[in-house]
């Protein structure tokens, strides 16, 4: 691989970071990035899980800095996420995803529209509708499941769970939204690697790149709330849903 390549990679991976630690999506950026830089597909999906782990565990780290997540009370959960997502991916091997393909951009394209019209929604917590055990041993396990086995769009459906179903003000369920993230992204990268569907020198700068990159962008989101995710959370699944249409 050329060294300009490399380096735009990696640049594309800052640029991820920041994106997904406010809204998600930053697969959005790098999986078309390794693919245009002439990653083959498989190795592509692995190496993106590898720096992800970066991006979502470093902003992870930053909202629990701040006290917008405990990492300890929810780290049974994180398991719950971890596992669905080792099965997910498991099933990926073998389950065929025309289904989620076809229904996927327009269940983002809902996500969008709710964020962008529901009144109402802050930084402020509201009513939960959900028992945290159903919340916990059925939600969690499935959005994991789902990440391991397809992937695009399981930040949004973190958000969805957790503001609707939660009563999660917008900012602390995008903490707690990454900290689940990483532990699915965790979960599908403990899969590709046994498979060796990965390209490890460049992962780990993509990595490093991602880690920058949200750090920056849990800085952005703690200091401006909802009015910076709720916005940004619309345009990354308005985009993920047309890649997927036009693709």
């Amino acid at each position: 691989m050329l060294a300009s390549t490399f380096a735009l990679l990696v640049l594309a991976a800052f640029a991820a970071g920041f994106v997904d630690a406010i809204a998600g999506g930053g697969g959005l950026i790098t999986i078309p990035a390794l693919l245009i830089g002439g990653v083959d597909p498989l190795a592509a999906l692995g190496t993106n899980k590898l720096q992800s782990l970066f991006g979502s565990g470093s902003a992870s780290i930053s909202y629990a800095a701040k006290g917008h997540v405990d990492l300890k009370k929810l780290a049974p959960t994180a398991l719950l996420s971890f596992a669905g997502a080792v099965l997910g991916a498991m099933g990926a091997m073998v389950l065929p995803t025309e289904v989620l393909e076809t229904l996927l951009p327009f269940l983002l394209i809902a996500i969008a529209l709710y964020f962008a019209l529901k009144p109402g929604l802050s930084d402020r917590d509201a009513e939960r509708r959900i028992s945290p055990m159903v919340f916990a041993f059925f939600l969690v396990p499935l959005i994991g499941g789902y990440d391991g086995l397809f992937g695009p769009g399981t930040g949004s459906f973190f958000m969805l769970a957790f503001v609707t179903l939660a009563g999660y003000g917008i900012l602390k369920a995008t903490a707690h939204t990454k900290l689940l993230n990483f532990a699915s992204n965790v979960g599908g990268f403990v899969v590709f690697a046994f498979s060796g569907a990965i390209v490890w020198k460049l992962g780990l700068a993509m990595g490093a790149a991602q880690f920058a990159g949200a750090r920056l962008g849990a800085m952005f989101a703690m200091r401006f709330g909802a009015k910076l995710i709720r916005p940004l959370l619309v345009v990354v699944c308005l985009a993920l849903a047309a890649k997927l249409l036009l693709s």
